[in-house]
């Protein structure tokens, strides 16, 4: 079915769209979106502009203006503590304070009464297979598109750091809004990084007015076969002819822009940009909706063109180079899709954690019953587990971009499957209310459940991601020489307080392979007797026992791996070699915990400063090896007390609350 009507008017960024859902393509809107000045990345808060309230929808079904009773304007939320954090705030980089002012303006999604970013509401839209009434426009008003674009070209997306912690916001609300922004921010980041001056322009001014876009690669009979790809974009004279059909495809209807891989020559393929409004309606129409287990309401569908006529230089960079450009820009993606994981772990478990303790059976809380109370501590750990992977990585893109091939291939294995497992242990201490569509917060675990099945799935599967880091294994047992600056590299990447640099797109930067460096997993030794150092001058009691003992079983899983690679004789594909990958992203997990304790322990004290969830997160890694391995029972009071902390006082689950002082 064709989707052809007019675009919604043009409006400045930060405004509110006369559309509840994004439009379908149509015909050009008027004059640019004016580009507003970077923002000062000295400031740990930056200012935003004024905002309006999200719509509320209220019990008659009708929908609030954003208004006071007394007929004022509301007031904005202004931008305060990060949300993981309580008196903690000194210090910390931009995206922590931009992540709170996120959360303060959606507001708390176990209120009724938060408008189209509650679970009420969320809940109730998929029932008809939509988005929340007011969501898309809740969104725009905020500003979020604005952190899709590049500071350079208008937007605020000065680091993939403060995208990583606004899309988590929203994922423990609505994985779905966040995949629809998500699948447009794949298409768009190839002109980001090798766009022409006009190609960066046209698409920044139409995604600041909210305008969406779609990276057409998939098709039906070749998935991610992409060298089998049938679409063609034959040459006559200035002009391109495309012909092909792409399915399925994120946005596919509803998106202005479509990033279209194609067919340029024999072996050659190219990224073309195809913006539907230039096009004649005659040869482009739109594909039916796909129906999905998950992410109702979330346009996937596809895109046909029959002899489309594009200008030739629409092409993306040089012609020929799709194939590569589409593996970098997905090393950009893959990292970001961490922060659904993250996000929907966040929400179960505070669903979970709050259900266990309001729950009464046999004269008690739930939360009193042993295994109970297990499933819920280390579903906590492992979700500070994937903070500390995580992280560091978004930050990579800007301080080590010619890492992001290995690493983004480990957090998009990593983080999804510690996110599923998470998931099912809540969905173990919600028993039958998690499989209901209604009760528990209006039921909306089996959504987040459904949705977030997504996040191991696209931008590579956890087998190609796995593949991708089997590959590179061969080359990253014989550490190359030092440069003298890996200090100062981790540095920049684990501590909290160090801003990263802003993003200045440039495909050049990023690699196809890691060329044998890993400052993260190589330098294991260094790192082991830092922390073991650190720890006995300064770590709470028992504290550098546990980690002494828990350093040499590491140590002993590191020297298995390093042997299975010398002896695979170059096996990268094997059932063998992807087990070798996997503990390989289970021992770099173990380096980031212990790199992030290291470089923020002397700037954050309590707790955290102490170590025991140091220990904790090393044990709870050390049991996908040794299952048998136990946690250290006389830790868990302080990580319970930040998980209750947290819960009662709506803030994210992070290791930044466990850096309070008592």
């Amino acid at each position: 079915m064709d989707s052809k009507v007019p675009a919604h008017p043009a409006s400045p960024a930060l405004a509110v769209p006369a559309l509840a859902d994004p439009a379908p393509a149509g015909p050009a809107s008027a004059d640019p979106a004016p580009a507003r000045p970077a923002p000062d990345r000295q400031a740990s808060v930056r200012q935003e502009p004024d905002r309006q309230q999200p719509v509320r929808q209220e019990p008659d079904g009708q929908e609030s203006d954003g208004q006071e009773s007394d007929g004022q304007e509301s007031q904005r939320h202004e931008p305060g503590a990060p949300p993981g954090a309580g008196r903690v705030t000194e210090g910390l980089s931009p995206a922590h304070g931009i992540a709170a002012d996120l959360d303060g303006y959606l507001g708390d999604p176990m209120d009724d009464e938060a408008g189209p970013f509650s679970y009420r509401a969320i809940v109730e839209a998929e029932e008809r297979d939509e988005l929340p009434p007011g969501a898309v426009d809740a969104l725009r008003a905020w500003g979020f598109p604005t952190y899709l674009v590049p500071v350079p070209l208008g937007g605020r997306l000065s680091t993939l750091e403060e995208l990583f912690f606004v899309t988590r916001g929203i994922s423990r609300r609505s994985v779905t809004m966040a995949v629809m922004y998500g699948s447009g921010l794949l298409a768009v980041n190839p002109v980001w990084l090798w766009g022409s001056t006009w190609q960066r322009r046209t698409v920044a001014d139409g995604v600041l007015r909210g305008d969406l876009a779609c990276f057409g690669v998939s098709e039906a009979d070749h998935g991610s076969d992409v060298m089998a790809s049938e679409s063609e974009a034959e040459i006559q004279g200035d002009e391109l002819v495309l012909t092909g059909v792409k399915w399925p495809v994120g946005n596919a209807t509803r998106g202005r822009f479509v990033t279209t891989y194609a067919r340029t020559g024999p072996r050659d393929f190219s990224l073309i940009l195809v913006d539907k409004r230039e096009l004649d309606p005659a040869v482009w129409s739109t594909l039916p909706p796909v129906r999905t287990v998950g992410l109702r309401g979330h346009d996937l569908s596809g895109v046909a063109f029959s002899g489309a006529r594009v200008p030739a230089d629409r092409v993306i960079g040089r012609r020929g180079s799709g194939l590569v450009q589409t593996l970098k820009t997905l090393q950009i993606t893959r990292t970001a899709i961490a922060a659904l994981s993250v996000g929907t772990m966040d929400a179960v478990v505070r669903i979970g954690t709050r259900y266990a303790r309001e729950r009464t059976l046999y004269g008690s809380d739930i939360y009193r019953i042993p295994v109970i109370r297990d499933h819920l501590l280390k579903a906590h750990l492992d979700l500070l587990i994937a903070e500390c992977v995580a992280i560091p990585v978004a930050r990579c893109l800007t301080v080590a971009p010619g890492r992001l091939s290995l690493w983004s291939s480990i957090v998009k294995y990593f983080v999804p499957v510690v996110g599923e497992e998470v998931v099912a242990s809540i969905g173990t201490v919600l028993a039958a209310r998690g499989y209901l569509r209604e009760g528990v917060a209006h039921g909306v675990f089996q959504k987040l459940q459904r949705d977030h099945a997504i996040a191991s799935i696209f931008e590579g599967t956890t087998h190609v991601n796995l593949a991708n880091v089997a590959g590179q294994l061969p080359y990253l047992i014989e550490p190359p020489e030092e440069t003298g600056r890996e200090g100062e590299l981790l540095a920049d990447l684990f501590c909290w307080t160090r801003t990263p640099p802003e993003w200045a797109p440039d495909g050049r930067l990023l690699q196809l392979t890691n060329e044998g460096r890993d400052e993260v997993g190589q330098r294991f030794e260094q790192i082991a007797e830092e922390v073991l150092e650190a720890a006995n001058a300064h770590a709470a009691p028992g504290v550098a026992a546990e980690l002494k003992d828990l350093m040499s079983s590491i140590g002993g899983l590191r020297a298995k791996v390093d042997e299975g690679i010398r002896t695979s004789e170059g096996d990268v594909s094997s059932v063998a070699a992807l087990a070798r990958a996997k503990r390989y992203c289970e021992l770099h997990a173990m380096s980031s915990c212990m790199l992030t304790w290291l470089h923020n322990r002397q700037e954050f004290d309590g707790a955290f400063a102490e170590g025991q969830w140091l220990v904790l997160c090393l044990q709870r890694l050390l049991q996908r090896a040794q299952p048998d391995a136990v946690l250290s029972e006389e830790f868990l009071p302080s990580l319970e007390e930040a998980m209750f902390r947290d819960s009662d006082g709506g803030r994210w689950f992070s290791l930044l609350s466990l850096a309070e002082d008592e």
